[in-house]
Order: C-alpha cells, then sequence, then structure tokens
C-alpha cells in the first residue's frame, strides 16, 4: 500500500490550498479516507473524513466551513480543498486509508502546511 500526499506549502493568512492524497495497492471501493493535522508540540488530530461509497462526509468542528473534503474513486484518489487559512492551521497534514472491515489502516509521509505572512 501507498499513500503519497502533495500540495500545502507557504500560504498567507486568509489563502487557500488543496491537498492531494493518492492511493495505491489498496482496495478504494468501501474505505474510509482521512485527512489528520499535527500541529507543532500537539497530538495527530482529525480534520475530515469521507466514505468512499456514498460519499458521506465527517468536519472537525474548528474547521467547517473552511474546508471540503473530497474523492475521485477512478484515480484513487482524496483532496482537501482549504480555504480562509488561518496561522493556527499550520501543521503537517496526513492522508488515512482504512479498509472496508475496519481493520487496517494505512498512513501517507505527511505533507507541510505553513500559514503564515
Amino acid at each position: 500500500v501507498q499513500i503519497v500526499e502533495s500540495g500545502g506549502g507557504l500560504v498567507q493568512p486568509g489563502g487557500s490550498t488543496r491537498l492531494t492524497c493518492a492511493v495505491s495497492g489498496f482496495t478504494f471501493s468501501g474505505a474510509t479516507m482521512s485527512w489528520y493535522r499535527q500541529a507543532p508540540g500537539k497530538e495527530r488530530e482529525l480534520v475530515a473524513s469521507i466514505t468512499t461509497i456514498g460519499g458521506g462526509t465527517h468536519y472537525a468542528d474548528n474547521m467547517k466551513g473552511r474546508i471540503t473534503i473530497s474523492r475521485d474513486s477512478v484515480k484513487k484518489t482524496v483532496y482537501l480543498q482549504m480555504n480562509s487559512l488561518k496561522p493556527e492551521d499550520t501543521g503537517v497534514y496526513y492522508c488515512q486509508a482504512v479498509d472496508r472491515w475496519g481493520q487496517s489502516d494505512y498512513w501517507g509521509q505527511g505533507t507541510q502546511v505553513t500559514v503564515s505572512s
């Protein structure tokens, strides 16, 4: 299983960015895909999740309204669109894939998002 995140980088406060998570070697259909964030000195926290069948979504309260998670089942890719970014959104963003049975999970290496002027 390979999970590769991309996107992010340095973003100005109020700006936007889109993160991409590409999955291979994994049965995408039926899985739950999530984005987590780990800020400096803090624990990793859930940002958003999406089911690959049905497309049901869940968002962290502190980011709801500013982010959108979506998926492309053909490309086995998940996206996280983030708008109106704040300095406190800074962190390493990780993509997680949980299989359809909820028994195995896989993580990407993370991508850095820094919100600063």
